[in-house]
């Protein structure tokens, strides 16, 4: 009875996860250009993606509360937006260092 119990907790659990991003969309990439109203996004495969800014859009550099000017050409961001009509309006835009080019990922440390 306590595994039925435990299984449909976690069933519930992952339910209001995927409840909790609703309708949002992730929009992942490099910026190519930054206006007062929107951010240019170039994905992996090329594609841009044009979000636009709210006056309410939160932004996030490398885990600290920042602003559109922090934003630079070249920066990876993830962008949470929501879908309106044919736009997509980004509620956060979240930035930070990126590696160097070429440089290794940290290696695991052994057990």
């Amino acid at each position: 009875m306590r595994r039925i119990g435990s299984a449909m907790l976690l069933i519930l659990a992952f339910s209001l996860v995927t409840l909790a991003h609703g309708t949002d969309k992730h929009v992942l990439g490099t910026v190519t250009k930054i206006t007062d109203s929107e951010i240019t996004v170039q994905a992996q495969d090329g594609s841009l993606q044009v979000v636009k800014i709210a006056p309410d859009t939160s932004f996030v550099k490398s885990g600290a509360s920042a602003s559109i000017k922090d934003l630079k050409v070249g920066d990876r961001v993830v962008i949470h937006a929501k879908p309106v009509g044919s736009d997509l309006i980004a509620h956060e835009v979240r930035f930070g260092k990126t590696p160097a080019a070429g440089a290794a990922a940290p290696a695991a440390k052994p057990e």
